[in-house]
């Protein structure tokens, strides 16, 4: 990947690396005790790692820490992320430590800090014209919707929230973002869907569900 993506700006780039290099320090061994950690209580595979679209709809391997185990039912097919989630993985997921080896697509260029999240490759055809302009900028960790409801939102929430990060972007407006995003963990906010373990799938938006944001 380049130092510096085509389209992004050099600053944007700058505060990643500068936060994610001084992170590392922090970051680094608490991986170490997680992969451990997910190696001793669940056993292999430590990572989870699955193809999303991120700028432009590029496609790149996003990487997270394992948080469900895989298990079927009798019929042989997938049973609900309710009940594949692991104990540990709930931890990690209630605390976002899953997210860490983020990082390391954020040194590489695939994604910033700051972003809206990159979600499934399925999802592409599925979007709004307006939806997708949610692509014009690098995905984040974090993201203007996971600090105003994250999973608590609609989909289409989430949507126009994101496309409004677009338009509205700045350094301060990420430095804002980062910050909120502390408090929310800490506060553990939004983390499931009301009712659901995990977001339920995204099938498509109706013509009533389309419209604007304002921040």
């Amino acid at each position: 990947m380049r130092w510096l993506p085509e389209g992004i700006p050099w600053s944007k780039r700058v505060l990643d690396l500068l936060f994610v290099l001084m992170g590392m320090v922090i970051a680094l061994p608490l991986m170490g005790l997680i992969a451990l950690a997910i190696l001793l209580f669940e056993g292999p595979p430590v990572f989870f790692c699955q193809p999303r679209p991120g700028y432009k709809g590029r496609i790149f391997k996003l990487y997270k820490f394992r948080t469900m185990r895989e298990a079927y039912d009798a019929n042989g097919n997938l049973l609900p992320d309710a009940q594949r989630l692991t104990p540990l993985g709930r931890f990690l997921r209630a605390t976002s430590l899953d997210e860490l080896p983020e990082l390391f697509n954020v040194l590489r260029g695939e994604m910033s800090l700051v972003g809206p999240r990159p979600l499934l490759v399925a999802y592409l055809e599925r979007y709004t014209p307006e939806q997708m302009r949610r692509h014009d900028v690098l995905p984040g960790i974090t993201g203007w919707a996971q600090v105003n409801g994250r999973n608590a939102l609609s989909w289409e929430d989430k949507f126009r929230l994101d496309v409004w990060y677009v338009d509205h972007w700045s350094l301060w407006l990420d430095l804002k973002i980062l910050v909120l995003t502390v408090w929310k963990v800490l506060r553990r906010e939004g983390i499931n869907q009301p009712g659901q373990a995990t977001m339920e799938e995204f099938m498509g938006s109706s013509a009533q569900d389309q419209g604007g944001v304002k921040g």
